[in-house]
Order: C-alpha cells, then structure tokens, then sequence
C-alpha cells in the first residue's frame, strides 16, 4: 500500500513518475511550492533501503525531509499513523531504510495499517492476499486522508493538525 500512497500523491499534485535512477521509479515536482522526490523502490520491499540511502545522499535531502510511507500489520486496515522518528518495529523493509541511512531513525513516516493475519495464517500469505471489498474501502479512504496528511506534513511540518489527524486515525473504526 505504500506504493499506492505514493501514486495517489503523484496523481493528486501532478508529478509523473518518470524518471529511473538508483533502482527506483521516481518522480520530480511541488506540493504546493515545496520541491518533493517522489521514490519507488524497485526492489524488493525489504532492501528498498538500498534505493533511498543512495537517493537521500546524491539529492542532499536532510532525515528531517525523507517520509517513508509503508504498510503496518500492526495497526488495524485503514488506520495511518504519522510519526517524526522511530525504530523499525521488525519491519524489514523499515530496518534496511535505517541501516542504509548509517543507522540513523531521526526520520518522519506515515504508517498504514492492514491488520494482522487471522488466526495461524502465515505473515507472506497474508501480506500477498488481496484486500476484501471492505478492507479495500478502508485502505481507499486511508489513502484519501494519507495525501491530505503528506500535504499537510509537506506545507506545515509537524503541528497540531497532524498531532489531531493521529488521534482521530487512533478511534475512526470504534463504534460507540
């Protein structure tokens, strides 16, 4: 899902992803009149560090400027989450980004949760599945609230507006 983050973005504020380098897809343009780097890694999920360290040190992009956007099995489907900093929470994808970035975390990240698997399933077969229809409604709204949130983040840094996007992601599927 952190792919389809990242397109949504691209579509909503016109960049085109058109532009290989460093094994990623990456698209050059402004959120609102902030330069942004949009990256897909091209490899696979858990060496996309690989791509972003090489990409971070070649543009000269400071911790402080890099979101990465992942998928989180543990926050439930839908439910984002922004954070300035943190570990990596084995995710494996998170881990390889630190160690690439000479082991520093001091970088912002916008999680989005697909729950965890039910039962004994097994983690690659449910990371692999698709989403049902209303797993899939959920992840479209996350998707609609992340762009507005990346927006946010971009134009106004991390202030109250997103400390109250947080809280409201915490409750938005509890039913009173």
């Amino acid at each position: 899902v952190g792919f389809e983050m990242v397109d949504r973005i691209a579509r909503d504020e016109g960049i085109t992803m058109n532009t290989i380098q460093s094994k990623s897809l990456l698209g050059v343009g402004l959120i609102g009149e902030v330069p942004v780097l949009l990256i897909k890694p091209q490899s696979y999920m858990n060496y996309c560090g690989e791509a972003i360290g090489p990409l971070a040190a070649y543009y000269q992009v400071p911790l402080r400027h890099i979101l990465v956007i992942y998928d989180d099995m543990s926050l439930p489907n839908g439910v984002l989450r922004l954070q300035r900093k943190g570990g990596h929470g084995r995710h494996n994808g998170l881990q390889n980004v630190i160690e690439h970035l000479d082991g520093c975390r001091e970088f912002p990240r916008l999680s989005i949760g697909i729950g965890s698997p039910p039962g004994k399933m097994d983690t690659r077969a449910f990371l692999l599945q698709k989403f049902s229809s209303e797993e899939r409604i959920q992840i479209d709204t996350a998707l609609e609230q992340g762009v507005d949130a990346v927006r946010t983040l971009v134009l106004k840094g991390f202030s109250g507006s997103i400390e109250r996007f947080n809280l409201v992601q915490k409750y938005k599927f509890n039913r009173a």
